[in-house]
């Protein structure tokens, strides 16, 4: 079986300025997959790339062994890419549950779309006694909550997830991190980009540090240590532990 994705040996440019090169990583199913490295490492650009916003200039990206380099957004969003951008993009005049339905626009399976609306309900809770309170009067936890249920009623082959904990407290971040877990359990597979190496250590099951735009470092997290993926992060230019970076 080919991986569900599969991104080979890409480049991408803003204008004339590299942004990454020669960029090659894979996600098989069921699999927590953590794309770690400082800011403008290039980790935005790579998720982007892949959903289709960006094209890149050379390399190519493959879903389940069939290329979608250069499809237009919403026809990878159709083949089962579901993308997650930072910042979380609630339709804050939208209620609860129309921003969750919003992910079904592109299904005909009404049968499936509610069993999954369910599913959704199930792994948020909350939710339920929300469904007709505007997305904007949520927290910005509960957000970050919403947009995943959201992606999940796309019914997706991968879910993309850019930066989950940003701007979270602890608990609300181990709360998103344990709802990867149960939909990891349940067969689903993610692509998250984190800049916590050690919040990577502990919860992914493959890691790839990418730095200046280049995958420096990868394998798995049972045989990578915080010191290797600190090293590969900082660089040789960089005090290792020191800086903005890793370390929740």
């Amino acid at each position: 079986m080919p991986p569900v994705l599969e991104v080979d040996d890409i480049y991408v440019s803003y204008g004339r300025i590299p942004a990454i090169r020669g960029v090659s990583l894979t996600v098989d199913e069921g699999e927590i997959v953590s794309l770690v490295g400082p800011n403008g490492a290039g980790k935005s650009t790579t998720l982007m790339t892949v959903a289709g916003a960006l094209v890149p200039t050379k390399g190519a990206v493959r879903l389940k062994g069939h290329p979608i380099t250069g499809h237009a957004p919403e026809n990878i969003a159709r083949l089962g890419v579901s993308f997650v951008p930072e910042g979380r993009h609630v339709f804050t005049q939208l209620t609860v549950e129309e921003n969750i339905r919003l992910g079904t626009d592109m299904r005909r399976d009404k049968d499936a779309i509610e069993a999954d609306f369910e599913r959704v309900l199930s792994y948020f809770p909350f939710l339920r006694e929300r469904l007709s309170t505007p997305g904007g009067k949520l927290s910005g936890g509960e957000q970050q909550q919403l947009v995943i249920g959201r992606a999940l009623m796309t019914a997706p082959k991968i879910i993309l997830v850019d930066e989950p904990s940003l701007g979270l407290g602890p608990i609300i971040v181990d709360r998103v991190y344990e709802i990867f877990h149960r939909l990891r359990e349940a067969g689903n597979t993610l692509l998250v980009v984190e800049q916590s190496t050690h919040r990577a250590l502990q919860n992914a099951d493959r890691i790839y540090v990418l730095r200046s735009g280049r995958i420096e470092l990868s394998g798995s997290s049972r045989d990578l240590t915080d010191e290797q993926l600190e090293f590969a992060y900082f660089g040789f230019d960089s005090p290792v532990g020191q800086g903005g970076g890793p370390h929740p």
